[in-house]
C-alpha cells in the first residue's frame, strides 16, 4: 500500500525473529531500540516516520525516548504495547503476573501448540475467520503462513521476549515530540485495549487515537480497509514537532 503511494519502506525482522540471525541475547528494548537506531544511522535516514505494530511499539517508543527525533517526522503506534502492561500497585489497569507466567509455561511446554493458540486470539478466528476470502476477514491459510513464520523463529528469543512486554515504557512516552498516530483495535485479546492504547493519549503530546470498532491485535491484516486510509491520512498531514 504504501510502495504504491510513492513513499519509501524499509522494513527489518527483530532479532531472533524472521530473517535476523537468532542470538541467545538482547531481548530487552535498549538492545531492540539500538538495533533500530544502527539501521537508522546506516541508512542515514531523515524525516523518517517510525511505524510499529505490537512489540514494535515499544522499539519505536524507547528509541524515540533515547536517540530523539532528530531523524524522525512522524510515529505511528499500532496495537500497542505501552504504557505498561503489568499489573502493579501503581498500575491496577495492567495485566496480572499469572497471565505471564502461563504463557511462559506454554512456549516451554509445547512451543508449536502454543503458537496455535496465540494465532487464534491475534486474529479472533472465532469471531473473523472462515475457509473463504469473501465472507471472513482472515482466512485458514493465512494463519497457517503465520503459524509457518512464527515458529521459525528462535525458541529462546520466543521465551525471553515474553519478559519484554513487562517493560514499563510510562517514563519514555512524555519524551516523544512528533506527531503520533495510535491505531488499536477494541476486541485485542493480546494487548487489551483499556491497559494500553486508551491511556496513551494522555501520556504522548500531539498524538491521536484511532479505535477499529470491534478489531483484534491484528488489524494490520483484518481491517487493513480501515487501517491504511488513516496511515496515508496521517502521512500526508502537515508535521509540527512539540517540544
Amino acid at each position: 500500500m504504501l510502495l504504491d503511494q510513492g513513499f519509501r519502506v524499509i522494513a527489518y525482522d527483530r532479532r531472533g525473529f524472521g530473517d535476523s540471525s537468532q542470538p541467545s541475547c538482547g531481548y530487552d528494548y535498549d538492545t531492540f531500540a539500538e538495533d533500530l537506531d544502527k539501521l537508522m544511522t546506516k541508512f542515514d535516514l531523515r524525516d523518517a516516520v517510525l511505524i510499529g505494530f505490537s512489540m514494535g511499539t515499544g522499539e519505536v517508543t524507547r528509541y524515540l525516548s533515547t536517540f530523539g527525533s532528530e531523524r524522525v517526522s512522524k510515529a505511528i503506534l499500532i496495537g500497542v504495547i505501552p504504557p505498561f502492561l503489568l499489573k502493579t500497585d501503581d498500575n491496577p489497569e495492567g495485566v496480572d503476573q499469572s497471565v505471564f507466567d502461563g504463557i511462559k509455561e506454554a512456549i516451554v511446554a509445547d512451543r508449536p501448540s502454543y503458537f496455535t493458540t496465540f494465532l487464534e486470539n491475534f486474529y479472533n478466528v472465532d469471531k473473523l475467520g472462515g475457509g473463504i476470502l469473501s465472507t471472513a476477514r482472515i482466512t485458514d491459510e493465512a494463519v497457517q503462513v503465520s503459524w509457518n513464520i512464527a515458529v521459525k523463529a528462535s525458541a529462546v528469543g520466543t521465551l525471553k521476549c515474553v519478559d519484554t512486554w513487562l517493560t514499563d515504557f510510562r517514563e519514555d512516552l512524555p519524551k516523544i515530540n512528533v506527531p503520533t498516530l495510535i491505531i488499536h483495535g477494541d476486541d485485542d485479546r493480546i494487548l487489551p485495549f483499556e491497559s494500553t492504547a486508551k491511556r496513551l493519549p494522555e501520556l504522548i503530546k500531539n498524538s491521536r487515537l484511532v479505535v477499529i470498532e470491534g478489531g483484534p491485535h491484528a488489524i494490520i491484516w483484518t481491517h487493513a480497509d480501515e487501517v491504511n486510509p488513516e496511515i496515508l491520512k496521517f502521512l500526508r498531514q502537515a508535521n509540527e514537532k512539540t517540544v
